[in-house]
């Protein structure tokens, strides 16, 4: 049974699962009302390409237990893997990945970063 959405619930599954798998650099930022796509974004850091899909695989596998659905792409190199949990975005970087792209900067522009 999947359960709907519920935003509060899936960021903190997000957050526990990327604490418990020793994530690095956590950030949130806050998209609400900034765009449509989501209302948060979640932004962090593997060490290396494994942990950068272990990571994602936790995550996914976390909210998948709680009754959440969630799509990915990019567990196949590693770099950079996208995770749509709907309410909530993640990307789970390598850190030159993390620093070429990033993301914080751009949103920074547009929304108000929170760290966690």
């Amino acid at each position: 049974m999947v359960k709907k959405n519920n935003e509060n619930e899936i960021l903190e599954i997000i957050k526990n699962s990327l604490d418990d798998g020793k994530a690095e650099d956590v950030v949130i930022i806050d998209l609400r009302g900034k765009t449509s796509i989501a209302n948060e974004m979640v932004v962090a850091s593997g060490n290396s390409d494994r942990h950068v899909i272990s990571l994602a695989q936790r995550v996914q596998e976390n909210l998948k237990s709680a009754g959440h659905k969630s799509v990915s792409e990019g567990e196949s190199k590693g770099d950079w893997v996208l995770i749509d949990a709907y309410d909530v975005i993640v990307h789970i970087f390598r850190p030159e990945v993390r620093e070429f792209y990033n993301l914080e900067k751009m949103w920074n522009a547009i929304a108000n970063l929170r760290e966690e």
